[in-house]
Order: structure tokens, then sequence, then C-alpha cells
């Protein structure tokens, strides 16, 4: 399954349990592929960087070097300017659009009211687990 995650499912994947911790866990174990264009990786640096200042010992380093080598990006583009309420969300589902993936991930309200748009579903990282990654 090809999926987007949003810069706040990442970064709570990284450094917290829980379902995006999941959806990390599964993409290190190859049952995912993670697509990302070059803004979507600019952001998860920036993120770090602030969270690196604020946290001690927190570093995010080491999975970003990882992202870098396992996920597939795709070139940026502007196709989903306008799509969402927040200019700072439309890369997410550019990339998704552009990657051909299942479904974004994410927690973030305006990504998440804009589920539908060119047929791309986003999805909350509980609803994805539930959905996709619940083992009966």
């Amino acid at each position: 399954m090809r999926v987007v995650l949003d810069t706040n499912v990442f970064v709570s994947g990284v450094f917290f349990a829980g379902p995006p911790s999941q959806i990390l866990q599964s993409w290190r174990d190859e049952e995912l592929t993670v697509v990302v264009s070059h803004p979507i990786m600019a952001e998860y640096h920036r993120v770090g960087r602030v969270l690196a200042a604020r946290f001690d010992g927190m570093d995010l380093d080491p999975l970003l070097a990882l992202v870098t080598v396992r996920a597939e990006f795709v070139e940026s583009s502007d196709v989903a300017a306008g799509a969402t309420e927040d200019p700072d969300d439309d890369k997410f589902l550019a990339a998704a659009l552009l990657g051909a993936v299942d479904c974004v991930i994410s927690g973030d309200k305006h990504l998440l009211r804009a589920s539908g748009w060119r047929g791309i579903e986003v999805r909350t990282p509980r609803r994805f687990v539930d959905e996709h990654l619940r083992r009966v």
C-alpha cells in the first residue's frame, strides 16, 4: 500500500506510541511504501530541527536518513494548489496525486476535510490502522 504521511503523523510516530508509531513500523517492515516530495522532506527537516532545539535528546536525523533512502520521491508540483483551506497542506495532496497513493494519513483538519479530492482519501492514523493494519 502506498501512503503519504503528514508531518504530524511522521513526528508523532517517531516520539510516541500509538497509531502513528504502528504506521512507521509497518513502513520499516516494508508493508507500506511512503511517498514524499522535496517540500514534504523540507517540512520534516524543519520540524525535526525545532523539536531538537526544544527537547534535549530528540533527534529525527536517523529516520530522516531512512526516508531519504527508502521512501519514493515524486516531483513537487502545484497541481493541488487550493485543494485545502491551508496552502501549506496542498503539498501532501500533490504528492499523493503524483505518486498514485492509496491514502494520505493525517490528523490535520484541513487535509481531513479535503478527503475525496481527485479520489484521494485522507484518513486519521487511528482509522488507517483500524482499516488497513489490524490483523485478525
